[in-house]
Parts: C-alpha cells; sequence; structure tokens
C-alpha cells in the first residue's frame, strides 16, 4: 500500500487539520467529537443543515460546508460513519433558533447513528434521507437504495433553501423533492485501498469494469468487459432514466463525477458523451456540473447523476453558495 501518512491513528486528523488550514476563511475544525463548522454562523432564525459520513469521499462533505450549503459536517474514520456524539455536538453548536436539518446518506451505519442522535437532540429537528442510487436496490451495506453522489444536489438545494429563511419543514420538503427526482449509477474500473485494511477492497481483472460500484466499493449491477466510453455512459444513462422516467423536454441538472482516480480529461469527455445521449432523449440539459465531486479514496471510476428541475429546484441550485468545493 502506497499512500501518504504518518500514522494510521492520526491520519484523518491530520487531514481534517490540514483542510481548516487551507480553508480557514470558511470553516472551523472542533475536535473531541469532530465535526466542522462555518466559520461564519447563519444569522439567529435560520434553519441549520448538517450532514456527515465516512470520511474518504472527499469533498463531501466536509467540502460542502459554507454559505448556502452546510452549516456543519461531521467526518467519521474512513468508510465509517461518525459517531451520534459528533453529531450532537454540531447541531448544538449550530442550531440558530430554527431547527436542525439532517440529511443522512441511506447505509445502516450512518442511519443507525444519527437516528441515535436524533432521539438524544432537544433541538426541533427532521431527517432527509438520501437514496439516489439506481444500481442495487438491496445490498449488504445498506436497507434499500444507497445514497451516492445525488447527495451533493440534496444539499445544495436545502442549504439554499435555509440560507434563505425557509421553515424547518419546508426544507425537508425540499429535500425530499430533490431525493425524489434524482438518480445516479456509478462504474469502476479499479477498486480503492482503504488505509486500515491496507489492501484492495475488491479484486478487478485489468479488462473488467464493475457497473453500478457503490461509493465503498459495494458491488454493482454485473461485472463486465471494458468497452467504449460511448457504450458505457449509454447505459449508466439508460438506468438512471428507467428509473426517473422524464417526459420529452424535461429540464435536467447532469453531474459527472469522478470517484477520485479518473483523469479530468475523461470526465469532460464523458460529460460531452452524457450530453450528446440526453439531447437524442430529447431532454433539455441546463445545468452541467464535471469534477471529482463525491469520491471513493483513489477509485478509477465516474459517476453520472440527473436532477429532474422544474423552476423552484432551478432557482435553489443557482443561488450562491461559497464553499471550498462549490463556489458561485
Amino acid at each position: 500500500m502506497k499512500k501518504f501518512f504518518d500514522d494510521l491513528d492520526t491520519l484523518l486528523e491530520q487531514s481534517l487539520r490540514g483542510f481548516a488550514l487551507v480553508h480557514a476563511d470558511l470553516v472551523q475544525l472542533h475536535l473531541d467529537p469532530t465535526f466542522l463548522a462555518r466559520r461564519e454562523p447563519k444569522p439567529a432564525g435560520h434553519v441549520a443543515v448538517i450532514s456527515g459520513g465516512g470520511s474518504g469521499h472527499e469533498p463531501m462533505h466536509i467540502g460542502y460546508v459554507g454559505h448556502g450549503m452546510l452549516d456543519a459536517a461531521c467526518p467519521g474514520q474512513v468508510f465509517t460513519s461518525p459517531t451520534p456524539d459528533q453529531m450532537l455536538a454540531a447541531a448544538r453548536a449550530v442550531e440558530r433558533g430554527r431547527g436542525v436539518l439532517f440529511i443522512v446518506k441511506n447505509y445502516a451505519g450512518d442511519t443507525m447513528n444519527f437516528q441515535m442522535a436524533s432521539e438524544m437532540l432537544a433541538i426541533e429537528h427532521l431527517t432527509v434521507l438520501v437514496n439516489d442510487d439506481v444500481a442495487v436496490e438491496n445490498s449488504t451495506h445498506t436497507s434499500g437504495r444507497r445514497g451516492v453522489a445525488g447527495t451533493l444536489v440534496v444539499e445544495k438545494i436545502v442549504g439554499a433553501a435555509a440560507q434563505a429563511g425557509t421553515d424547518l419543514a419546508e426544507c425537508k420538503r425540499l429535500g425530499d423533492k430533490a431525493n425524489a427526482r434524482t438518480a445516479t449509477m456509478g462504474v469502476a474500473f479499479s477498486s480503492c485501498t482503504v488505509p486500515a485494511a491496507g489492501v484492495p477492497t475488491f479484486d478487478i481483472g485489468p479488462g473488467e469494469i464493475e457497473m453500478g460500484v457503490g461509493i465503498h466499493g459495494e458491488p454493482g449491477r454485473r461485472r463486465a468487459l471494458i468497452k467504449p466510453a460511448s457504450a458505457i455512459v449509454d447505459e449508466l444513462l439508460d438506468a438512471v432514466l428507467n428509473d426517473l422516467n422524464p417526459p420529452r423536454g424535461q429540464p435536467v441538472l447532469l453531474l459527472v463525477n469522478g470517484l477520485g482516480g479518473t483523469p479530468l480529461m475523461e470526465l469532460y469527455l464523458l460529460a460531452q458523451l452524457a450530453a450528446q445521449h440526453l439531447e437524442r432523449k430529447g431532454l433539455k440539459l441546463e445545468r452541467l456540473r464535471v469534477g471529482n465531486l463525491v469520491t471513493s479514496l483513489e477509485m478509477a471510476g465516474a459517476s453520472i447523476t440527473l436532477t429532474m428541475l422544474d423552476d423552484e429546484l432551478r432557482a435553489l441550485w443557482d443561488a450562491p453558495v461559497r464553499t471550498a468545493a462549490l463556489s458561485w
């Protein structure tokens, strides 16, 4: 295993200290328990938005803390849920008098720990559960569909609403709406290596790909032989479109997401192919983002996410945002 670290026990803390140092204008790091919060809190009378999950998916979630997105993020160890005490501490630190909305990816550890924190939290709160992955309906890692790159869309939509002063119930409605109108499918060319394990999470041959892989290396729909990029994009997008079933003329947001080890040159190629596919299907591509947005350590691969936009969601997506990973 070749990775940059001094000691496995301090790897996450050192990384978080580095992140907080680089982005000191945006975030502040709290330790014992660990969470990152906005450097400049919202004014009183606003809903606080909190998310979190295992590390190794950067920039999610810590990179989305800031104006117009998250008020705090709770990072767990690599691919491991944060603990309830992290979530409680974050909620108490950033709540501004209008309640707390938790955004939780649908994995057993995340849902269990956020639920435990919810039961102990005296502050008014609600939860949005993200389950945008169309690849697998059930797996040993989650109850139902997994939460993957579509989490970014939900965090942006809800964060913009909360920043504008929207109340807690309405923020939840918008988060649930964004989740229901979002779908994702991924593909892996290689595995990743969790530092604590020291070996690749799964074995894959030099000429093979994993269609529908999860962001922790969970199995996908099938193992296949490598094929041209256009054929891969067609399969990914067909799965997404079969799930969403958008009408012709539907405006959409497209995210082309790298899983950590894929060059941007290839991600831009995928974006161009995906745009062509959507045009053939009669869909209106209105918003497009490309990059390493929700990763899986150094896994080579990509995912494609679509969100069906309407006037409400489009306005919230376009609302100003200033975080380490998204800013406009």
